[in-house]
Formats: structure tokens, sequence, C-alpha cells
């Protein structure tokens, strides 16, 4: 609020305060008093006026001021009503009790729709391990009763586990802070449990994999870094090269941290189209033409990565490579390296 504003607020008062003063001296100088005299009253009044406009716009500064700056230093705004004080002018104190019983009210419903969030949350992931458990005795009952089409039942119950795990780290992203532990675990362990797990699909695509100077050790959690680096590899096979397919893990070493780096030789993303791959739903020109894309996966890859102090990011050319890469930040607590003995 500038001082021109407030006073245009005050034109009303400030006219009839013109109108008695002009009254006031019309009347004096009737009954005989020396102008002088009526000078000294107009002028002690319009000074008194001035300092109390000057006193009440320094009171509704500093009030607004004050709720500026906790605005700007709280985190949920709704909550605003609860860290305010009452307004030290009169004509504001009404909207300050509605402000605090709609802040109120707003809580409340919030709160309702956070029940019905977390019972929702609650039951998806209930359903997710049940689901999971049938999944996990079909695999071992093709497993162990072997045909001709068992590699391709089980690359199919695979992927059919991936849509599910992927909806259950969906469902916890927001939580990812409650969920995980940090500790120091073995990239090569987390490389080699992926790859294993995606065994079906690579000999079936006769793809070919190298894996080279993997021997580290960083400070993460592994089950959220084997679901980033299995929806990176499930794409690499999603998206081959349909002849001599490669696959090429590795690791190299950056100023302040190593990076994991999975490259393909795969169909390739366009240019244009690179700055896009993280947002939620987006699947390209590529993804349009595979129905079974979800413009999920990446986006969950980014977001998990952001919450794990990981950098990911991905270069790409059309039908020539896609190279993704992690990049594990030296600093205390986010990540260590060294050589596995």
């Amino acid at each position: 609020m500038t001082i021109k504003s407030y006073l245009k607020s005050k034109s009303g008062t400030i006219a009839l305060n013109i109108i008695d003063l002009i009254v006031l001296s019309i009347f004096l100088l009737s009954i005989g008093n020396e102008f002088k005299v009526i000078m000294v009253i107009v002028l002690s009044w319009i000074i008194t006026l001035l300092i109390y406009y000057f006193i009440s716009y320094r009171k509704r500064k500093n009030y607004f001021q004050l709720i500026e700056k906790s605005i700007l230093n709280i985190d949920k705004k709704y909550l605003l009503s609860k860290v305010l004080e009452v307004p030290p002018f009169l004509e504001a104190e009404p909207y300050y009790y509605i402000l605090k019983k709609s802040s109120k009210s707003m809580r409340e419903e919030i709160n309702k729709e956070k029940s019905k969030l977390k019972n929702y949350k609650e039951y998806i992931e209930q359903w997710i391990h049940e689901v999971k458990t049938p999944i996990s005795l079909i695999k071992l009952i093709e497993e162990n009763n072997r045909t001709t089409k068992s590699s391709a039942i089980l690359m199919q119950l695979e992927e059919i586990d991936r849509y599910v795990e992927q909806a259950l780290f969906y469902a916890r992203s927001e939580d990812v802070n409650k969920d995980y532990l940090v500790k120091e675990i073995s990239l090569q362990s987390c490389v080699n449990s992926v790859i294993t797990r995606n065994k079906q699909g690579f000999i079936l695509n006769d793809i070919d994999i190298e894996i080279e100077n993997i021997e580290r050790f960083v400070y993460c959690d592994s089950k959220w870094l084997e679901f980033i680096l299995n929806q990176i590899i499930v794409n690499a096979i999603k998206y081959r090269n349909i002849k001599d397919s490669k696959l090429k893990i590795y690791v190299e070493e950056i100023k302040n941290g190593i990076k994991l780096i999975i490259e393909d030789n795969g169909i390739g993303i366009a240019s244009d189209e690179l700055d896009r791959v993280f947002e939620k739903g987006f699947t390209g020109n590529v993804g349009r033409v595979n129905s079974k894309s979800t413009g999920i996966g990446l986006y969950l890859c980014k977001k998990l990565c952001d919450k794990l102090g990981l950098l990911i990011d991905i270069e790409s050319e059309i039908n020539c490579y896609t190279k993704v890469s992690i990049t594990f930040p030296i600093g205390s607590f986010i990540m260590k390296t060294s050589v596995v003995k």
C-alpha cells in the first residue's frame, strides 16, 4: 500500500475535514476572531490530522508487510491465518476473523481429502502386494515346467510384474523420504540383479550385453536404484535395433562423483523430444508407434532421482544410440565411491 493509495482511500474523510475547517473558519471570523488566531487553529487541525494519518498509514503498511513476509516464509499458504496477529486497525478485524473461519474450514476439507487419499493408497499398495504373489507362482510353475513357449511366457509375466511394480512405486513416489534407506551398496550387484531379471528379454531379442568398470560402491537405496535401472534397461530392450542389438553399461569418473551410463544402439530419440522425455505421460513419436508406452517410466526415474539426490540425463540420436547417465555426486551422506575388493 502506497501513501497515495492510502490517502485516496481516505478521500471522503479528508474532504469532510476540509469542509469542517472552512465552516469553522467562517464562523470564527463572523464572531470577531482575528485571522491569525483562525490560521493557528487551521494549522493545528491540519498538523494533527496529518500525524494521525501518518501513524495510521505506518500501522497498516507494517501489518501488510508482515503478511507478505509470512506468505514468503510459510510452506503451506493456507495456514497463514494461524500465524497472523489481530490487525491493529478496527475496520480490518471482521475480515481477519472471517479469514480464520474460512481457513479452518479449508483445513478440515484438506484433512478429509488426505484421509481419503491415504486409504486409497493403502488399498492400492495392498492390492499390488497381493497380485504379485500369483505372478511369482506362475513364474515358478513355468520355470519348472519348461516348454518351447516358456521364454515368451516368462517375458510377458515379467512385463506384467514391471507394470505392477511401476504402479507401486508411483503410489509411493510422493513419500520417498519415508520409504527409503540410504546405505553403502554395490553398483555391480544392483546392475546384475536387473540384468538377471530381464534375462528372458535379452535372450529372446538376441541382445549382447557389455558391462565394464562398474565395481563401485555408492550410497543409495538399492530398491529404488534397481527400479530406476530396470525402467531404463526395459526401454533399451523395447526400443532396440532389430539387428546386432547391444547394451553397454559402464562407469565414468567425474570431478565430483561417478557417472553410471547405460548405452544402447537402438532406434534413438528425436533431438526435439529430448527435453520432454522426463515429462509425465510424454511418449514421443516412437512411443505413439509402440502402443505399450505409457510415458510414466522415465518420469518416475527423474522424480526418484531428484528425491535421492541423483542426477539423470539422456543423450540420443535417431537410429544410432541412446545414452542414459545417472550421476552419484560425492558429498556428505549422499555419495561415496570405492572399488570392490
